[in-house]
């Protein structure tokens, strides 16, 4: 699909927008307005076509940037990702029903704001992890004070779920071939260092420029 409608051509502030859909809410397109204004965003602004109002950013836009990064652009989930793993099954191995799979996986796996009674993870998990978060720590220590019960929290909460659009589902390809799919976040340690460091952006930049929009 090629470029469906271009923003700001014509006008004297922000890059241009090229969006590759025609199907843009107007409060999205408020949005790329505003972050077209941005003085560091290089060329254009690619908005893709599962483009929607995002947290900060439009979901779905691509940014480029001169002399700038942007922390986090859409949201706070800096640790949110997809693994998918193919198992030994196949479809005709699975049962009629996969609800006794399911309770077991809800059984083992909190979600939402819940986590572990006690930490589960294995020491050569924990270690490396605990390392790297202490480097950042000790420079910022304002961390600390964001999460409650801070490192036995983190650690807790290894091998949960979180909320929202986050899920696992156990699934099947072309080959009638058994997947497990996961889309998982970095759950309260990823939103205390998303927030903190969005913070620390907003004042480098509004010291610099002034207000920003989004």
């Amino acid at each position: 699909m090629g470029i469906q409608l271009i923003l700001n051509e014509n006008e004297k502030h922000g890059v241009p927008v090229k969006v590759y859909t025609k199907d843009i809410a107007p409060e999205a397109i408020e949005q790329l307005r505003n972050m077209a204004k941005l003085e560091f965003v290089h060329s254009h602004i690619a908005v893709m076509p599962d483009v929607h109002l995002g947290k900060g950013a439009t979901v779905g836009s691509v940014i480029p940037t001169k002399s700038a990064i942007i922390p986090a652009a859409v949201g706070v989930d800096i640790g949110c990702g997809m693994n998918a793993v193919r198992l030994s099954l196949t479809a005709s191995e699975l049962p009629d029903s996969l609800r006794r799979v399911r309770t077991a996986i809800e059984q083992q796996v909190p979600v939402g704001f819940n986590m572990h009674n006690q930490i589960t993870a294995k020491a050569s998990t924990l270690d490396p992890l605990g390392k790297r978060l202490k480097r950042i720590t000790d420079k910022h220590p304002g961390l600390l004070k964001m999460l409650k019960s801070f490192d036995q929290t983190w650690a807790k909460q290894l091998g949960t779920l979180g909320g929202g659009n986050h899920f696992i589902e156990v699934c099947l390809d072309e080959n009638n071939e058994v997947w497990v799919m996961l889309h998982s976040g970095s759950r309260g340690i990823g939103n205390c260092i998303g927030r903190y460091f969005i913070n620390l952006a907003k004042k480098e930049h509004q010291s610099r420029f002034g207000h920003v929009p989004d």
